[in-house]
């Protein structure tokens, strides 16, 4: 059976290939219910994926969650940055003398409604003042523990490597891997 990436960003669906070869994109556009916790987000995309064709499915949410606002923005992280933007987000920790912060990503994965599994990957760092151009939405304000660049200056190979993406994937192909796939 194949098994198809729900995504139309490029970029994600490059990462998710030096992964896992074998997956094929699939660029639906699937509701996305709007909640807290992101395994409700992803559970409910895949239930709505596996109505439209008989596959596997991976989908995934990468969330930024900050100390200072006991974990939000998390799964609504979209919405703060089209409201405020990188620059209203570093301003909010700023305000709120606190930076620290948590990138995390979880992935679904769906072989029909009743098995769904989720793999998680998550990194600490600080939200910086935007630095860096390239990468995702909030990747100029998200510098990794232990690193003195934000994620949109490291270069592609570098943030692969240290990626709450990878991290997640990597999970996600041991099993893969384990259930003959």
């Amino acid at each position: 059976m194949r098994i198809y990436f729900i995504t139309g960003n490029k970029n994600k669906f490059t990462e998710i290939k030096t992964i896992l070869p074998h997956v094929q994109q699939l660029d639906i556009d699937l509701p996305e219910i709007q909640e807290i916790d992101a395994k409700k987000i992803i559970k409910a995309k895949l239930q709505e994926a596996l109505k439209h064709k008989q596959a596997e499915f991976i989908i995934e949410d990468t969330s930024l969650y900050f100390d200072c606002l006991n974990g939000l923005p998390g799964p609504l992280i979209k919405w703060f940055m089209q409201t405020i933007g990188n620059e209203g987000l570093f301003n909010l920790t700023k305000k709120l003398k606190n930076n620290q912060a948590r990138a995390k990503t979880i992935i679904g994965y769906a072989k029909n409604p009743n098995n769904i599994y989720y793999f998680e990957g998550s990194i600490r760092g600080t939200i910086v003042s935007p630095i860096g151009k390239s990468g995702f939405g909030w990747d100029p304000i998200f510098q990794p523990k232990g690193y003195d660049k934000t994620l949109a200056e490291m270069n592609i190979n570098k943030k692969n490597k240290i990626s709450m993406r990878k991290i997640a994937l990597t999970k996600l192909q041991k099993f893969i891997e384990k259930n003959d796939h």
